[in-house]
């Protein structure tokens, strides 16, 4: 077994491709590990995230004609993006979203969407299969029980995949509180989509005098 260690297996925005599988109606439906609250949420805040850092992203549903178009808290952040729309239940058998990906020439491979245990594991096995490092954002996915959302992920990583969450992810891009390239940007995602932290930081510049204009040059 090969262990997924050392700075080279942490994430960079300049080699991470996101790929957004199947957030839209029908699946929330059926969606019982998470309410659908928390996963709308959970993946706008990924998708202003990878915006933010500028990460390649790929929008795509499934049969969007009955399931439902995505999210529109998802694609108002890419608003001229084309959504792939494909009838493969494994999004990794989909010519046209396997081209887009290799397309953008990234290695780090991000997948999140519904469900969990069908439309995300498969192309994440497929994947790896291939070689691919491929990185599953469990809080940006769902499955239609809490059971079927933890055994898909245990699935996923027996075949090798990482896991994390997306704040997770995007700090990992961050890194270092010197970069303060996308630092007013991520703050952004952060207010709306993780209050506690993003709240908490605009009551610190409140208290040190260091008003949010300020933020670009505040090596937050």
């Amino acid at each position: 077994m090969s262990f997924r260690n050392g700075l080279n297996s942490l994430l960079r925005p300049e080699d991470s491709v996101l790929v957004l599988i199947d957030h839209q109606p029908f699946q929330l439906a059926n969606l019982h590990s998470h309410t659908g609250q928390v996963v709308v949420n959970n993946a706008a805040g990924l998708t202003k995230a990878a915006k933010a850092f500028r990460v390649p992203t790929i929008l795509t549903s499934v049969v969007a004609d009955r399931g439902g178009l995505i999210f529109p808290q998802i694609t108002n952040v890419f608003p001229d993006q084309e959504v792939i729309d494909r009838t493969t239940l494994n999004t990794w058998e989909d010519k046209k979203v396997v081209d887009a990906v290799k397309a953008t020439g990234r290695k780090q491979l991000i997948i999140a969407g519904l469900y969990t245990e069908i439309c995300v594991a498969m192309p994440v096995i497929h994947a790896l299969g291939e070689g691919w490092d491929v990185t599953v954002i469990t809080d940006a996915c769902g499955g239609v029980s809490v059971e079927a959302h933890e055994v898909a992920i245990q699935r996923m990583i027996a075949a090798g995949a990482n896991v994390m969450t997306w704040l997770a992810l995007a700090s990992e891009w961050q890194r270092d509180h010197a970069r303060t390239e996308h630092v007013a940007e991520f703050v952004e995602v952060l207010k709306d989509h993780e209050p506690g932290s993003g709240i908490a930081f605009l009551w610190e510049q409140q208290l040190l005098n260091t008003p949010v204009e300020k933020l670009e040059n505040s090596g937050f």
